[in-house]
């Protein structure tokens, strides 16, 4: 075993959290360093590097395991997955039954949940929320207050997009900001204001309004 619970506890929402203690050296964690609040055994792995520390809190059904590191004041619960090399920080939320793995970063005020996965090297920062079955993944950055969801309100005046050939998902980019969403198809009418082949596009503010309307 590498860590163990504590009799330090701490009630989050009427959840008793006990503290963690690690029990062997690994990684850049020491013998008898505390760690910070679990609900339970089960949200934490006993195997490879995971780390609970900082202000952090997991707990519910939550799991945290593999590589991954949860820290600043940053909340993993619900049925929620955490595991790769992965990073939640900040004051980021992962919840409901979201996964994060690979090497994905989620921090500021970011929040994942709903059935949403992030992986590969993507980033969830800012203020984003990514929920229902969204994915996002690759090298992709969501950031500021950009929502990924089913059907999306956009929030900027230039993106480019396209139809994925194998996946149901549309990608729509604002300069390092790449939304992806699964199971929107854009209709005929909409072609021409969302590029399927990466062509760079200009929205008017006709246009940015006429496409805000048909995605709600």
């Amino acid at each position: 075993m590498k860590f163990e619970l504590t009799r330090e506890t701490n009630e989050v929402n009427w959840v008793k959290l006990k503290r963690i203690e690690a029990l062997i050296d690994f990684w850049y964690v020491k013998k008898w360093d505390k760690g910070w609040w679990i609900e339970k055994e089960e949200n934490l792995s006993q195997e490879w590097d995971a780390w609970v520390y900082g202000d952090a809190e997991v707990f519910g059904d939550a799991r945290v395991s593999g590589n991954a590191r949860i820290f600043g004041n940053a909340r993993v619960f619900g049925n929620a997955e955490v595991y790769g090399n992965t990073s939640v920080y900040g004051n980021a939320w992962v919840c409901g039954d979201a996964l994060v793995y690979g090497d994905a970063e989620v921090y500021g005020n970011a929040e994942v949940y709903g059935n949403a996965s992030v992986y590969g090297n993507a980033e969830v920062c800012g203020n984003a929320e990514v929920c229902g079955n969204a994915e996002v993944f690759g090298d992709a950055r969501v950031s500021g207050n950009a929502w990924v969801y089913g059907k999306i309100k956009l929030q900027f005046w230039r993106c480019f997009g396209r139809k994925s050939k194998y996946w149901d998902v549309t990608e729509l980019e604002n300069w390092d900001d790449i939304l992806l969403i699964k199971d929107y198809k854009p209709s005929e009418d909409e072609k021409h204001t969302i590029s399927i082949d990466w062509k760079e596009i200009e929205l008017s503010e006709e246009s940015y309004n006429e496409l805000k309307k048909s995605l709600k």
